[in-house]
C-alpha cells in the first residue's frame, strides 16, 4: 500500500506565490482549487508579506482543502521607504525582499515533492530565477483582463517610441485586438514615468517573455480580438491561456452578511443598487457628500457598503483586506435617516457575491476592480463604472466601451463626480431604457461566461492543456 509521503512524492506539485494584497491572492486560490479539483495536483501557496494584518487571508487558506496548503514567508522590512511610495512599488518589493525565504521554501518542496511548475502573479517574474536553479518552469497567472497584459506586452515598445506622458498622446493608444485606449486610462504606473513605480512595471514587463506560459483570468468570448493577437503574438512571446473567470462562489455569511441578504429578501426583484469599492477603495470626504447625495436624490433602493475617507487606511485595507475605521461620522447629518426603508449602509464589508447573486440586486456601482468585474458577470449584473486606482480605468473603457455592459461616470471641473450625476446613473441603471440594454448585453456575456468554463468550454480546455503540460514535464 502506498504511504501518504510517497503519494505526495509521485503526485505532480504546483508552487504558488502570490504579492500581498487579497486581490491577488482569490483568484490564485480560485486556481489552486481547479488544479485540485480537475487536475488532481498537489498545490503549496507561498505569500510574502510585510507585516500587515493578514486575519482575512488566513481565514481564506484555512477553508482550503488539505492538499492545498499555504506557508506565510517571514516579513520583511519596507521601513526605508519613503512616505509617498506608490503601492506597486510595495507589492513588487516586498517579493524581491522576500526572495531569500522564497528560495529556502522552494528548495524543500523541490527536494521532497514532485514540483512540475511555479505560478506567480503578475508581480512576480523576479521569482522565476528561483525555479529556474531548481529545473522547474516558470507561469503567469495574470489577473486583470487580456487588453492590460496587451499593454505590458507592449510597454517596452512604447517606452522607446514615446518621450512624452502617455496621457499627452494626441492619439489614443491602439493595442492590437482592444478598443482604443486614452493614454489617461492606462493603469496608474503608466501615469508618471519618472516614478519608481513606472520604472519597477517597465523592468517586470521586460521579463514577460521568459515565462514558460501565461494564464489570464478572462476568457476568449470575451476579449476575442486581443487574445487572438496576444496568441499569434510576437516571436518570443510565451503562450497566452485565457483560463477565467475564477471567482469566489463561496457562502462567506458573516454578522453584517446576514442583515444584507434579510434586507435584500424584502426587496422587489431587480430593484437594488448595490455600491461597494473593493477592499482598497475609499473616496474623498466631498466625494462621498456628493455619492450621498446623489444615491438619496435618485429615490432608488440602494446597499452602501461605506469606508472611511482615509488614504492610508485604505493601503492598509488593501493589504489585510478589512477597514476598522467606523464609517459613519463621516456620512451628511441625517442622511441614514433620510433614506432609511429605501438605502441599507453597512460599515467596511459585505457579502459581495451572494448580494451579486440575489435576486432583488439590479445594478452593481464599482470600481471596476477585476474580481469584482467578473463576479458580476457570472452573476448577470449591470454596471457603474467609477473606477478608483490601479488598471481600473482600462477595465472600465473594456466594460463600457467595448463590451457595453455598464455606464462610465464622468468627473466634473472639480475632480468629482457629482451627485445630480450618480442620480441620473442609479436611476439609468436600474430603472431607464440604457439599462435594460445594460442587462441585456450583460447576460449575453454572462452566458457566454458559463459556456467557457463548461466542460468542452474554451476556458476548461485551456487550463487542461498547462496542466498536460505541467504532467508531461513529470514524466520527461
Amino acid at each position: 500500500m502506498a504511504t501518504k509521503q510517497h503519494i505526495q512524492q509521485e503526485t505532480p506539485h504546483v508552487a504558488i506565490v502570490s504579492t500581498p494584497g487579497m486581490g491577488h491572492l482569490i483568484p490564485l486560490v480560485e486556481l489552486a482549487k481547479q488544479l485540485l479539483v480537475h487536475h488532481n495536483f498537489l498545490v503549496t501557496i507561498l505569500i510574502p508579506t510585510d507585516g500587515s494584518p493578514i486575519k482575512p487571508q488566513k481565514a481564506l487558506l484555512e477553508a482550503l482543502p488539505k492538499p492545498i496548503s499555504s506557508i506565510f514567508l517571514p516579513p520583511v522590512s519596507l521601513d526605508d521607504l519613503p512616505e509617498d511610495v506608490k503601492i506597486e512599488s510595495r507589492i513588487a518589493l516586498t517579493l524581491t525582499r522576500s526572495l531569500p525565504a522564497l528560495r529556502e521554501s522552494f528548495k524543500v518542496l523541490a527536494e521532497s515533492t514532485q514540483l512540475v511548475a511555479l505560478v506567480v502573479d503578475l508581480f512576480g517574474t523576479d521569482a522565476f530565477d528561483v525555479a529556474k536553479e531548481f529545473g522547474v518552469s516558470s507561469y503567469i497567472f495574470f489577473a486583470p483582463p487580456a487588453m492590460v497584459l496587451s499593454m505590458i506586452f507592449y510597454l517596452p515598445e512604447l517606452d522607446e517610441t514615446y518621450s512624452c506622458e502617455y496621457r499627452d498622446l494626441p492619439e489614443p493608444v491602439k493595442l492590437p485586438g482592444c478598443v482604443p485606449i486614452h493614454g489617461s486610462d492606462l493603469a496608474d504606473p503608466f501615469q508618471d514615468r519618472k516614478n519608481e513605480s513606472y520604472k519597477g512595471i517597465l523592468r517586470i514587463a521586460k521579463r514577460y517573455p521568459l515565462a514558460a506560459g501565461i494564464m489570464v483570468n478572462s476568457f476568449l468570448e470575451l476579449e476575442p480580438g486581443c487574445f487572438k493577437a496576444l496568441m499569434e503574438g510576437k516571436e518570443g512571446w510565451p503562450p497566452v491561456y485565457p483560463v477565467g473567470p475564477l471567482v469566489q462562489f463561496g457562502s462567506d455569511h458573516g454578522v453584517e452578511g446576514s442583515e444584507c441578504l434579510r434586507w435584500l429578501d424584502k426587496q422587489p426583484n431587480n430593484s437594488v443598487l448595490f455600491v461597494s469599492f473593493g477592499s482598497g477603495g475609499t473616496l474623498s470626504q466631498e466625494q462621498l457628500y456628493e455619492l450621498a447625495s446623489g444615491l438619496q436624490m435618485s429615490g432608488q433602493r440602494f446597499l452602501w457598503v461605506v469606508r472611511s475617507p482615509n488614504e492610508k487606511a485604505a493601503n492598509a485595507a488593501y493589504f489585510s483586506g478589512q477597514s476598522t475605521n467606523d464609517p459613519f461620522p463621516f456620512l451628511p447629518d441625517g442622511f441614514l435617516e433620510r433614506t432609511k426603508g429605501v438605502g441599507l449602509v453597512v460599515p467596511s464589508w459585505a457579502p459581495q457575491v451572494q448580494i451579486l447573486k440575489h435576486a432583488s440586486t439590479g445594478g452593481f456601482l464599482t470600481h471596476c476592480g477585476w474580481n469584482s468585474t467578473l463576479e458580476s458577470i457570472v452573476h448577470g449584473v449591470p454596471l457603474i463604472a467609477w473606477p478608483l486606482y490601479a488598471e481600473q480605468r482600462m477595465n472600465s473603457v473594456l466594460l463600457a466601451d467595448d463590451l457595453k455592459v455598464a455606464l462610465r461616470v464622468k468627473v466634473n471641473d472639480k475632480g468629482l463626480v457629482g451627485h445630480k450625476d450618480i442620480a441620473s446613473y442609479a436611476r439609468g441603471v436600474i430603472q431607464g431604457e440604457e439599462g435594460k440594454l445594460l442587462k441585456s448585453k450583460m447576460k449575453e456575456v454572462k452566458n457566454a461566461a458559463e459556456r467557457a468554463l463548461s466542460q468542452e468550454g474554451s476556458s476548461t480546455k485551456s487550463l487542461a492543456n498547462v496542466a498536460q503540460i505541467w504532467k508531461s514535464s513529470k514524466e520527461e
